[in-house]
This record gives structure tokens, C-alpha cells and sequence, in this order.
């Protein structure tokens, strides 16, 4: 029998190559937007995780007629109240590549000790029908925010997020280990076990 197929909301090759390692052994045919020939930008516009992810997978489902999946994470640090946040895009944060995005948090955060640098990484997951239909996962994990990047791997404030039973942030932990234990492991091990049922029918 044929698997179904899904097609990963975005046009960033390296989440594709995230996207197919999280997404392995879920029983359907994980295609990125260029293997079917769309590529389509989308605006952020919503004011949580949740909202993102679900626009960016109906603007991809719509334009391509196949189930599709997408992602909206974030960081969010108590000691700014909550920002980053999901709406980092419109309110300062991103600068144009991610070392003016770490510089940026670091420099918000020069001024705050060590002991009060608590935080959390999010991910929702969105998979969206051509029926309208969708279901939704969340990860959540905890840390610290280090006082300088740590760490080659990994992308956005990776090098910044401390996970406190490791002493390692993110980006300092290999690409295997990583992609069990994140925000978006978690989630993604969620909605893997969905999609695995709904392949069985």
C-alpha cells in the first residue's frame, strides 16, 4: 500500500532536513515544499505559537492539495517577561541572521545575574488536512540563558539554552542527542505517534 503524504511548511532546507529526522518511522512520505514545486511565503501574523503554526500549514495544504505539517517555536525568558516570545518577528528580536539575534538577547540581558536567567523553548506542531481538519502537539523544556553563545551546532539561540541536567546548552549537544531531548523532540515524538496511527487508518 501506498504511504500518504505530507509536505513540510517551509521553504528553510535545513528544517527540511530536521523536519524528515523527527518525522522517521511515521508511516507517511515526508516530502519538502521543492519536491512538488511550491514555495510560498507566509506571514507570521498570529499571537501565539499555536496560531503560526497553523497558518503556515493551511497556506502550504492549500497550495498544494497534500496534508501539510509546520512548526512555530520560540523562546521565552522570564527576566524580560516572557519576550522573546512568539512574536519576536515583529517586535525587535530576529535581527537578520542568528548571531545579531543572540547579540541582541545578550545584550537585553546584560544586566541580569546569573541565578535569575530562567527561561523555556516552546514548539507546537500543526499538521493541517485538505478537510480542514488538524491536529496539534506541544514540547516544552526548561533552562538558563548563558552569558555568551556555547557550541557550533544547532541554529537560533541554541548556543544561548542551558539545559541544567546536562550543563551543555543546545548547540552543544550532538545532532542525535538533541533530537531526542528538545522542544521540538518532544513534540514531534507527540505528533509521530499520531500520524502513525491515522497511516494505519
Amino acid at each position: 500500500m501506498d504511504q500518504p503524504r505530507l509536505v513540510i511548511a517551509t521553504n528553510n532546507p535545513g528544517k527540511v532536513v530536521e523536519f524528515r529526522d523527527l518525522l522517521e518511522g511515521c508511516g507517511w512520505e515526508v516530502l519538502a515544499s521543492a519536491d512538488i514545486g511550491v514555495s510560498i511565503e507566509v506571514d507570521e501574523t498570529g499571537a501565539t505559537y499555536a496560531e503560526n503554526a497553523r497558518l503556515k500549514a493551511q497556506a502550504f495544504c492549500r497550495a498544494s492539495g497534500l496534508p501539510a505539517i509546520a512548526d512555530d517555536s520560540g523562546l521565552e525568558v522570564d527576566a524580560l517577561g516572557g519576550d522573546p516570545g512568539p512574536l519576536h518577528h515583529l517586535h525587535g528580536w530576529d535581527g537578520n541572521n542568528d548571531p545579531e539575534r543572540i547579540q541582541i538577547l545578550l545584550d537585553a540581558m546584560k544586566d541580569v545575574p546569573e541565578g535569575e536567567r530562567t527561561g523555556r523553548f516552546y514548539s507546537v506542531i500543526v499538521v493541517v488536512l485538505p478537510d480542514g481538519g488538524a491536529i496539534e502537539e506541544q514540547g516544552v523544556i526548561e533552562g538558563t540563558i548563558a552569558f555568551a553563545p556555547l557550541g557550533a551546532s544547532g541554529w537560533g539561540y541554541d548556543p544561548l539554552f542551558i539545559l541544567p541536567d546536562r550543563g551543555l546548552t543546545l548547540a552543544q549537544l550532538p545532532e542525535a542527542e538533541k533530537n531526542r531531548v528538545s522542544h521540538r523532540a518532544i513534540a514531534f515524538g507527540k505528533i509521530r505517534h499520531r500520524l502513525r496511527a491515522m497511516a494505519r487508518g
